[in-house]
């Protein structure tokens, strides 16, 4: 609490000298590593800003969970004291209910059906989501597909995650996407999962391969298996307090900054998934392609009570039917 505090009271003062000058300067903080692809991405976005405003705009990052997890940004986002922040799509199902449709397992048919929901109206549309909790969505990073790993034995059905715990986000769907292939969920913060992983806390995490290589997780855990089960993308959060005083011109400026970010960060997550599993094999993980159908068999549970909310129903229907 005293750190948070201090950051408060840090941001709110360097925004009263902000406000002195001609530039109006953006906070921006994130839970990730200054080498993950959506850090770089938001890099070239603060060079991007001050180049289509001609200076009259800046980006200042705050990486590395400088300012706190994603869910302690949020919060720091929804007082109004800091501008923008990155978090998972399953953490802001907490801020923006429907946006728990992406924590279904099984949803998208391929990388290119998740791109055309997220760029398209659906993806519009729950971006729009969290502005009566004063968070508005800019846009998706991609974070590729979610699978599991473990410390002690490989996963190769279902079957081989009863009696694991396993860490998920502070998510409902998540955990009872877990729970429904038979593992014991375990919400965990992600800067605590390596000492809970070292410590028998949980046996295992399920996430991204950039995320599983970066995060040094395949030190403790020698298994990665990639059943695919969820595509989570990260969104890219404004508070309303900002993006409602910014003129028609500044908005203009910081989405076009924000778009660019967005094609170049899915260049850069090409190449990283492909660089993690490299780096991670020759560490010693063994990569297990398991037989998807043996888990997406496994999820009608999850399905079966989304049925029974009209609107959720009608929204992953929506979904499935982009083409």
């Amino acid at each position: 609490m005293r750190n948070l505090i201090f950051v408060i009271s840090t941001l709110f003062i360097l925004t009263g000298c902000n406000r002195l000058s001609d530039t109006r300067t953006i906070k921006l903080a994130h839970s990730l590593d200054v080498n993950h692809s959506v850090h770089k991405a938001m890099v070239k976005m603060g060079e991007d800003l001050s180049q289509i405003s001609g200076g009259k705009m800046e980006l200042e990052i705050y990486p590395s969970q400088q300012l706190g997890t994603e869910r302690e940004c949020i919060e720091l986002l929804q007082i109004g004291s800091l501008d923008m922040t990155k978090v998972s799509v399953g953490v802001m199902e907490n801020f923006a209910p429907r946006m728990k449709v992406f924590g279904l397992p099984f949803l998208f048919r391929d990388k290119n059906h998740s791109f055309q929901v997220l760029d398209g109206p659906i993806g519009q549309e729950l971006l729009d989501e969290g502005t009566k909790y004063w968070i508005k969505g800019l846009a998706y990073y991609d974070a590729g597909s979610r699978s599991f790993y473990t410390k002690d034995k490989p996963i190769n059905s279902p079957s081989d995650l009863k009696g694991l715990k396993i860490r998920v986000m502070e998510s409902v769907t998540a955990m009872n996407m877990v729970n429904s292939l038979g593992g014991s969920a375990t919400p965990i913060s992600w800067g605590e999962l390596y000492t809970s992983l070292q410590q028998g806390v949980v046996d295992g995490a399920e996430n991204n391969p950039p995320s599983f290589y970066l995060s040094r997780h395949y030190e403790v855990c020698k298994y990665y298996s990639l059943d695919e089960h969820t595509v989570l993308p990260d969104v890219l959060i404004i508070g309303t307090h900002i993006w409602n005083d910014l003129s028609e011109q500044e908005k203009k400026w910081m989405q076009e900054a924000v778009d660019n970010s967005v094609v170049y960060q899915r260049q850069l997550w090409a190449e990283a998934e492909k660089e993690a599993l490299d780096e991670v094999q020759k560490a010693g993980v063994e990569i297990i392609y398991p037989d998807k159908t043996l888990f997406s068999s496994k999820v009608e549970e999850v399905y079966s009570d989304v049925k029974e909310n009209e609107d959720m129903y009608s929204l992953v229907q929506r979904i499935q039917n982009t083409k």
